[in-house]
């Protein structure tokens, strides 16, 4: 059995308490296999050679490779979320380019490379993720890497006209063929990367995915959902019920039912959108107000890049002003929290609330709609509206699926969701939980690698 190299742009430690599940599914393959988990510190340093941190737990070897301020500025502030996150996400007049940005993010791929290469060795399996690390297949090649290289992206992937408007698409996209296999969520990513590389870069494409370049190199694109541990979320959620926090939170509703939201603070999210449905809402169906309050957990994320600092005071002028117009004084429709939560205080809290809403404009996935199934209880689910734009709306067309952009839609199903009947909610929930439960994070994990080491 090959040993498993897995490179992201950060590393989750053991015991880390940031560490989700798909840093536990990874940690569980580097066990199973033996491996090496390859990315940077999160650490700055001064200008010169950058210092590589090890550590050893069981058969796995953690290698953290610091930074410099200007090669952090650059690579990941700059081209990595100022370029490619807006991009991929559909936004394009939000993209910032800067050449100095594009030769900072090509550096530390470069960087990343030759401190990897030395710790390869024959037979690895190298599993690269996401939108930080599209080129370093290509290093590594350039430097007489011959191991299987697998990609992974997170996010989505827009058509390619869209991509097309990086200033020398070719160029970077192109690195993407140096890979054996690229990954994606799910088919319409796979469909639009497929588009790209035939009206683009003149390349040959199957309907089974694979990708023959001009060159004669061949690759292949996949789709690959990524799921949760489901099982791991149920019983957290059952035994959270009775936590002193979610236990807290149902007595400050008083008998009021609950819509939660859980994002990570970022303008891909639709949380103006949903913010504005939510006060749209309570204007249309007056009957409901003091009935229901809305939960938004948005912790912030990316403070130093100017849109996230902006989105959050334009989410909190908008609550402030829903609350000063619907509040009551034992009530205030939207209860909105710029904070973390651990995940069994977050899983209370799912099997808490009547409605999880899960609105962003774009997204790769949203596992935060599986992990909204998976903590229900079966005797008497709450309901998921889901974006259609959101990965998982792919694999979960039994939701209440919205077009975020549309307050009315999202107000409409808001409606829908607290009058649905008991048993069309238990059929929902049933069928969205067996697709959870089946395509876990285990299933894509074993599902990847298998492709990878075992190509059709």
């Amino acid at each position: 059995m090959s040993r498993l190299v897995v490179v992201s742009n950060r590393v989750a430690l053991p015991r880390e308490t940031r560490a989700g599940g798909l840093a536990s599914a990874l940690e569980a393959a580097l066990q199973e296999r033996g491996g090496l988990w390859f990315g940077w510190s999160g650490n700055l340093a001064d200008a010169g050679e950058p210092a590589i941190h090890t550590q050893q737990a069981g058969q796995v070897e953690y290698a953290l490779l610091d930074l410099t301020r200007q090669e952090y500025d650059r690579y990941y502030l700059g081209f990595s979320n100022r370029t490619l996150w807006p991009l991929l996400h559909f936004r394009p007049t939000l993209l910032g380019y800067r050449r100095a940005d594009r030769d900072g993010y090509l550096r530390v791929n470069r960087l990343f490379a030759h401190h990897l290469s030395q710790r390869l060795q024959p037979d690895d399996l190298v599993w690269v993720h996401d939108y930080h690390l599209i080129p370093l297949a290509a290093e590594l090649r350039r430097i007489g890497v011959d191991a299987r290289m697998g990609f992974f992206l997170h996010i989505p992937v827009p058509p390619p006209a869209l991509l097309s408007m990086l200033p020398q698409h070719e160029a970077l996209l192109g690195t993407l063929a140096e890979y054996d296999l690229v990954g994606v969520q799910g088919t319409h990513d796979r469909n639009a990367l497929l588009d790209y590389f035939r009206d683009f870069l003149g390349a040959t494409t199957g309907a089974d995915g694979n990708v023959t370049m001009p060159s004669g190199r061949r690759f292949r694109i996949a789709a690959f959902p990524i799921g949760i541990d489901t099982g791991k979320v149920a019983r957290l959620a059952e035994r959270s019920i009775e936590h002193a926090t979610t236990l807290r939170l149902a007595q400050s509703l008083a008998g009021r039912r609950l819509a939660i939201g859980v994002d990570r603070l970022d303008y891909s999210k639709g949380l103006p959108q949903r913010f504005e449905a939510f006060a749209h809402f309570l204007s249309q169906h007056p009957g409901w107000r003091s009935r229901i309050s809305f939960l938004q957990i948005a912790p912030p994320s990316r403070g130093e890049v100017p849109e996230y600092r902006e989105l959050r005071t334009q989410l909190e002028r908008t609550a402030g002003a829903t609350n000063g117009r619907y509040a009551e004084p034992d009530w205030v429709p939207i209860r909105y929290l710029n904070r973390s939560f651990n995940q069994a205080t977050l899983a209370g809290y799912y099997r808490l609330a009547d409605i999880g809403l899960v609105t962003p404009l774009r997204d790769g996935m949203n596992l935060v709609a599986k992990e909204y199934i998976a903590s229900q209880a079966a005797a008497d689910p709450g309901v998921l509206i889901l974006s259609r734009f959101a990965g998982a709306a792919e694999e979960l067309p039994e939701a209440v699926l919205v077009n975020p952009l549309d307050v009315d839609d999202i107000a409409d199903a808001i409606e829908t969701a607290l009058t649905m009947p008991l048993a069309e909610r238990r059929e929902r929930w049933q069928a969205m939980f067996d697709t959870v439960s089946s395509n876990d994070i285990a299933h894509w994990r074993s599902s990847f690698v298998e492709a990878l080491e075992h190509p059709a």
